[in-house]
């Protein structure tokens, strides 16, 4: 089975390399989100992930498509990390399983950059005085103390994924 991976990002790719195992080869890709590059929202975090995985299916031709999205959502709490995935089949490209996984409320000083239009990972490398942060640990392995990093974080929203696509694929063979 090939699956195609709408990121090059190591974080994203190590959870993916971690659900689908044996007889898959997996195939990363740059392509867009089509959203903003900070999504800031569920709607258009979503949308992100969504866009994601059609973009890379179309792009390899693969059996199915994986697009992985981190943003942030307001709320009553403050501004929190959300993240999103979806996973698209070639024969139903626009019948997407959606799954979303872990949410912290961000420090008022992080969520006040973007709320004025910055970036997370490049705020977050300026607060940590290191490069590339999401690629790592993430926001969330940082404001957790490290009890749970980005890696982590995905992992759990690619194994939604999967195991939706299992469950159907369960329920079509019965």
């Amino acid at each position: 089975m090939k699956v195609a991976v709408g990121t090059t990002n190591k974080a994203k790719l190590e959870a993916i390399r971690s659900v689908f195992l044996d007889g898959v080869e997996i195939i990363p890709c740059k392509v867009p989100s089509n959203v903003r590059e900070q999504p800031f929202s569920d709607e258009e975090t979503i949308q992100g992930a969504m866009n994601r995985a059609k973009n890379a299916l179309v792009e390899v031709n693969a059996d199915l498509g994986i697009g992985l999205e981190g943003g942030v959502t307001e709320t009553k709490i403050g501004l929190m990390l959300c993240n999103w995935g979806a996973l698209v089949l070639r024969e139903k490209i626009n019948e997407p399983y959606v799954a979303g996984g872990a949410r912290i409320v961000l420090p008022e000083y992080i969520s006040n950059r973007l709320r004025n239009g910055e970036e997370l990972g490049t705020v977050m490398d300026d607060f940590c005085q290191q490069k590339n942060i999401r690629f790592h640990e993430g926001a969330v392995g940082i404001f957790t103390n490290g009890q749970v990093n980005r890696v982590e974080m995905f992992t759990h929203v690619v194994k939604l994924l999967k195991g939706q696509y299992e469950y159907e694929q369960k329920v079509i063979a019965d």
